[in-house]
């Protein structure tokens, strides 16, 4: 059963960099697609970057360019390193695993298994 725990969070100001981490216990990353999800207060949660099994990722368009998905296969983390920030990237951050054989590393939330609990971003 894999088990992620999110880290790096915390309150910046417009203009600034976060980088988000995963760090991933239970089984190796490499066998799962990976991804970024955030929900801000009333809103739906959104895919925002991803991994498939090949390393292949995918991005949101609100964040294309500015945020960067990577990972350390060793080290089973997942990165989220986020550049340009604005007052509309606050949201809960939440990294979560698909263990699907094929799974396609999309950015739609309810292909993902297991999610942590996610990291509080506050753009001011």
């Amino acid at each position: 059963h894999v088990q992620l725990v999110e880290s790096g969070g915390g309150s910046v100001q417009a203009g600034g960099s976060l980088r988000l981490s995963c760090i991933v216990s239970g089984d190796s990353i490499s066998r799962y697609c990976m991804g970024w999800f955030r929900q801000a207060p009333g809103k739906e949660r959104e895919g925002i970057a991803s991994f498939d099994k090949y390393g292949n990722t995918r991005y949101a368009d609100s964040v294309k360019g500015d945020f960067t998905i990577s990972k350390d296969n060793a080290a089973n983390i997942l990165y989220l390193l986020m550049n340009s920030l604005k007052p509309e990237d606050t949201a809960m951050y939440y990294c979560a695993a698909d263990r699907a054989q094929y799974c396609s590393g999309g950015l739609r939330s309810w292909e993902y298994d297991y999610r942590g609990r996610g990291t509080q971003v506050t753009v001011s």
